[in-house]
């Protein structure tokens, strides 16, 4: 085809790379407004919310202990509840999340009626007014006391008895020493509620009174009419003008108004159903808690006031959680994380220095290997970054169908999904692996001009030959993609999109872009070769001879790094898992360098509240920071013991206490719950299994199942030797660890799947060659683009290596042993195992179609 016919036909490419460039310049122009950042690069807090159901439990039987009769009642009556409850739960949440004053919350809505709060750049006093107020239900009811509840009360302030946790103090009762352990007992506010009623109508519950003494009172368990909080308009903060205290003013709507009006005046001195001097007293109770028990003077319609024991924040605090709504059910912090402004700050900063590096040192490296053509492939690592931003919304979108993520981006919106750190390094990453495409054509086009071809027909063939590996090695790295996402949540899925991001855009700017230059720049007729260098000139090792040693050697030493990881995680496995897998508090400090105590100061100034804590100072470039880990979250005993269940701030309190001149500052705060922690397991095995299945499934599909049993043991024995060294270096395993093994199985079967393509070649094209011989000149003729590939990535992830912090660095150290790995087990595990699967005797491949 003559060169002008081919820039005719080339037009339409060049108005799609157009588009791409105009959409990518629209969805990240302005800057400041589209890109958006996550809380690790950011600042801020986010929890994780779950229905409480412990809490809502007692709440249920408390108001109706008979329902403990009836088998299954309970539970039936928690589902009953928790149907359709999901959206109101994010409305109240918004609306107490937007009285706080946050900029650009994100509220998501999760599966098992959980619940994502992230509060961007919030400092830790509004985070812990936060977590208070998303686990208070704030379900406010009216209700009235017994009609003698005074002689009631006075008859049981007569006896010597107390209440389970508590005795006897002054004219009511005060906590008992053992209160904090008592109220935690499965049933204590059943208990409570049914302590000396005078029959099952009543409840019996405490008034605070201030200074430690509480007033009994015995309260209807219900009240016609009913007048809840979901009758309540607005509520806000007022001062008594004579006592100057603090009360909270409400207001009902009409219906809410009539009710509180009927109740008011049925119950005041000589009201229809009291015909007494004296006005009942109606009890107001929020979240089962009595706040006070006024007595009723006059009949109150639409407005009211719940007086109290307030100071300023908590009459705000109050007030503002009525306004947003009762909760349907009681919510708890399944896990937490806290990430300090300027830590977000140096991640930024860390993550453009990673990616710069990187950049350069694939950029300068391809440029010297392989000269001018070299120039054409940066030119396509350029563009990779320039129209990212396109490849990133098509991706959120079509991720978004496995799994919506409206953080993400996706649902049919030109957003660009939510920047975090390990979306960064997906980013770093797949620089690295962009090159794989340009080195697999460059080397074929070698091939053809060493077989007399001329340029035009050298790099038409070139790159024909090419695609088929290209396309099949780039499918397998987006399926494991496409599996991170969906089992994935938060920093990974956004490590997800930014990975199959970047090989969706290098496969298209290596396949059409580079040829797009080739084809305009290149004389069709020209004889000479591209001036290339070449590590291996013409390879001839015999690599089929050592394979016994090396699949027993390396399968060996895994068994014996398993045995030692095993025993590792019998014997101590907060020292093997990270918290988020095992649950726990982690805790990261930054402190003054010349001021470190030791560990061993560090674990004694904790020993009183764990003595499981794992303690380690993690260096990093020019400063250190100080890792402390404990089991202790919200949920056990020792965390509900401290003051807002806040097991972060309570050990920061004491390292600041024991160590004031090393200035401890939390740089970040990770508690994840149990059960969190168990789900996060087993979503990261789930992923690990689906990804091994997927491949081996696609592989046997475009080749045969001996190939796919090749690709697959090959996978399995780089996923484990990597983790075997990773844990023999000290590391702990966490969910970025998980999503790393699952790149690495994606990374390193896409060189495996060039070996095999290259075998399938030379078996249609060659009939008569041994299939020993045969696998080793494949792997031979391979070689010198499984060194090149590995050499890019090795880049890539030396930078992530060198610059980034805390579980990048964690990513960035078992991604340099996967790199290692893949490539020795696509020539000495994977070619071995699919030889011997076939006996030594060659499968049978349909004769390749001519081109």
């Amino acid at each position: 085809m003559a060169k002008d016919s081919v820039v005719r036909n080339n037009i339409w490419k060049w108005m799609v790379l157009a588009l791409i460039a105009v959409i990518s310049f629209y969805v990240c122009n302005p800057p400041s407004e589209k890109l958006r950042f996550g809380l690790d690069l950011k600042g801020g807090t986010s929890f994780t919310l779950g229905v409480d159901t412990d809490r809502l439990a007692e709440s249920i039987i408390a108001s109706n202990p008979a329902i403990t009769n009836t088998p299954g009642a309970v539970q039936k009556k928690i589902e009953e509840t928790l149907v359709g409850c999901d959206d109101r739960v994010i409305s109240v949440i918004r609306r107490r999340v937007d009285a706080m004053g946050t900029n650009e919350p994100v509220i998501q809505g999760m599966k098992d009626h959980r619940l994502l709060v992230q509060l961007p750049g919030v400092d830790d006093e509004v985070r812990k007014a936060a977590k208070a107020s998303l686990q208070s239900a704030a379900f406010l009811e009216f209700r009235l006391t017994h009609p003698k509840n005074d002689q009631l009360v006075a008859k049981l302030l007569a006896k010597d008895v107390a209440p389970e946790g508590y005795e006897k103090k002054g004219s009511g009762y005060g906590r008992a020493a053992n209160w904090s352990e008592v109220s935690k007992r499965p049933g204590h506010a059943a208990r409570l509620a049914a302590f000396e009623t005078p029959d099952a109508r009543y409840s019996f519950m405490l008034e605070d009174n201030g200074d430690g003494n509480y007033s009994p009172n015995f309260v209807a368990r219900s009240t016609e009419p009913r007048v809840t909080g979901e009758d309540l308009i607005s509520a806000a903060v007022q001062r008594e003008p004579t006592t100057g205290n603090l009360s909270i003013g409400f207001r009902l709507s009409s219906e809410g108004g009539r009710k509180f009006a009927t109740l008011t005046r049925n119950y005041k001195a000589h009201g229809p159903k009291n015909p007494t001097d004296r006005g009942r007293q109606l009890a107001i109770i929020l979240d089962s808690t009595l706040i006070s028990a006024p007595v009723i003077n006059s009949e109150i319609s639409t407005q009211g006031e719940i007086t109290g024991r307030f100071d300023a924040k908590s009459a705000k605090k109050l007030a503002d959680e009525l306004n947003a709504g009762a909760l349907p059910a009681p919510m708890k912090i399944l896990a937490e994380t806290t990430v300090a402004p300027t830590v977000g700050d140096d991640a930024i900063a860390a993550g453009k220095t990673a990616a710069v590096m990187g950049f350069c040192l694939i950029a300068i490296f391809m440029f010297i290997y392989y000269w001018r053509c070299g120039l054409v492939a940066d030119i396509a690592l350029f563009l990779d970054i320039a129209l990212l931003p396109t490849a990133l919304v098509i991706c959120a979108n079509l991720l978004g169908v496995f799994a919506h993520d409206p953080s993400m981006g996706g649902g049919g919106s030109m957003q660009l999904p939510v920047l975090t750190m390990p979306g960064i390094a997906g980013l770093v990453l797949s620089l690295g692996m962009a090159v794989d495409a340009n080195v697999l054509i460059f080397e074929r086009i070698r091939e053809e001009f060493q077989a007399g071809k001329a340029a035009g027909e050298a790099v038409r063939n070139g790159y024909g030959r090419a695609f088929t590996a290209i396309f099949d090695s780039n499918l397998t790295t987006i399926i494991t993609g496409i599996i991170l996402f969906v089992v994935g949540t938060g920093p990974v899925r956004g490590f997800a999109i930014t990975l199959t991001a970047g090989v969706v855009i290098s496969m298209f700017t290596a396949v059409v872009v580079t040829r797009l230059v080739f084809d305009h720049c290149v004389n069709p007729d020209r004889t000479k070769p591209f001036k290339m260098m070449q590590f291996f000139k013409k390879p001839n090792f015999d690599f089929m001879k050592v394979t016994k040693f090396t699949v027993g050697g390396s399968f060996t030493f895994i068994a014996i790094a398993l045995v030692i990881f095993a025993i590792r995680l019998a014997t101590n496995k907060a020292s093997v898992l990270s918290v988020d897998l095992t649950g726990g508090t982690s805790i990261v400090y930054s402190l003054k360098q010349d001021a470190q105590p030791e560990t061993a100061a560090v674990r004694k100034a904790l020993a009183d509240f764990d003595n499981a804590a794992v303690i380690q100072y993690q260096h990093g470039v020019g400063a250190s920071t100080l890792l402390v880990k404990t089991g202790e979250t919200a949920e056990t005993a020792k965390g509900q013991a401290l003051e807002g269940k806040d097991v972060g701030a309570y050990v920061t309190k004491l390292l600041q206490t024991a160590f004031p001149q090393a200035e401890f500052r939390p740089s970040s705060v990770d508690e994840v719950g149990s059960m969190v922690g168990a789900d996060l397991k087993k979503s990261g095995t789930y992923a690990v299994i689906f990804s091994l299945v997927a491949i081996l499934l696609y592989v046997g599909f475009r080749f045969q199942f001996g190939f796919g049993l090749g690709a697959i043991v090959a996978l399995a024995h780089d996923a484990l030797i990597s983790l075997a060294l990773f844990s023999l270096c000290g590391r702990q395993v966490s969910l970025i660890v998980i999503t790393a093994l699952l790149t690495i199985i994606g990374y390193s079967v896409n060189d495996t799947v060039v070996v095999f393509d290259r075998i399938r070649e030379q078996l249609r094209h060659d009939k008569k060659m041994s299939f020993y011989d045969l696998c080793n000149s494949a792997v031979n003729a391979c070689l010198s683009r499984t060194v090149i590939t590995s050499v890019t990535t090795f880049f890539a992830v030396l930078a992530l290596f060198a610059f980034g912090d805390g579980s990048i660095f964690d990513f960035a150290l078992i991604m340099l042993f996967g790199v290692v790995s893949g490539t020795f087990s696509s020539v000495f595990i994977a070619t071995p195992i699919m030889f011997w699967w076939y006996k030594g005797k060659r499968p049978a491949f349909d004769a390749e179609e001519s081109r």
